[in-house]
């Protein structure tokens, strides 16, 4: 399989086959962030040039997705930011504002499940640098989600970003991979993203009941859940580990 990379620039009808075909490979919930509704559809309008797709033309195949976005960065962490919503609502406001910008933020790397395990986000991600590197900026800045930070949702990002396996690498496979292409661990953060919603809809997308009000631990989440039903709120942030690569 020959795969190329498409940029929605170049070829937006392909995206319309994206949500299908990339189905499961995220939870449901990080479908619903908070700032998705604001910012969102406005990724492929004002900066088509940096969502792009690992394509198969011949055989008519979408085999992962990257998005992305530039922002100003000062190059200290401290100006990373909290997180991915910080992030996405600054690439905005720095492009109302004319101010230019200085890195590049990776809002997602995907892989369809019938191609993972193929080492195809290592292709994502030096796609993203590559795309950085044309556009001038110095730096892509990846709030990542760790793989396995579900498995030890009450332990806090800081102290999970710490641990590490006996040859010294970092003990999550993402932030492995991460480190492994040449990132360096910036920081970490408890508060990346927003998701909120009803009770409703929080059981819908776990398939778990919340019964009472309180902190639950779910499905695929990398902390607990806040319920309080008296609000008819399910509140949650998703925590992320900051990796730089240096362009």
């Amino acid at each position: 399989m020959a795969l190329a990379l498409v940029r929605h620039s170049e070829r937006p009808g392909l995206w319309d086959r994206v949500p299908e075909r990339f189905a499961g490979v995220v939870p449901e919930y990080n479908l619903h962030g908070d700032i998705n509704g604001d910012y969102w559809n406005r990724l492929f309008t004002d900066f088509p040039e940096f969502q792009f797709l690992l394509y198969d033309d011949e055989r008519d195949v979408i085999a992962g997705a990257g998005r992305s976005l530039p922002r100003t960065w000062d190059g200290t962490a401290p100006d990373l930011g909290p997180g991915l919503d910080d992030s996405i609502a600054r690439a905005f406001a720095d492009r109302d504002a004319g101010r230019a910008p200085g890195a590049l933020v990776a809002l997602g790397i995907e892989v369809a499940e019938d191609h993972q395990g193929r080492g195809l986000s290592k292709v994502l991600l030096d796609a993203m640098t590559g795309t950085a590197r044309r556009a001038g900026l110095g730096a892509v800045l990846v709030p990542v989600r760790p793989t396995w930070k579900d498995r030890y949702a009450l332990t806090p990002i800081d102290r999970y970003t710490a641990w590490t396996r006996d040859d010294g690498t970092p003990f999550d496979p993402w932030i492995r991979t991460q480190v492994g292409a040449g990132g360096a661990v910036a920081a970490a953060s408890a508060h990346s993203s927003r998701i909120t919603g009803t009770v409703a809809e929080w059981e819908e997308w776990t398939g778990l009941a919340f019964p009472e009000d309180g902190e639950y631990v779910f499905p695929g989440g990398l902390a607990p859940l806040r319920v309080d039903r008296s609000l008819d709120r399910g509140a949650y942030w998703e925590p992320a580990v900051w990796i730089v690569h240096k362009v």
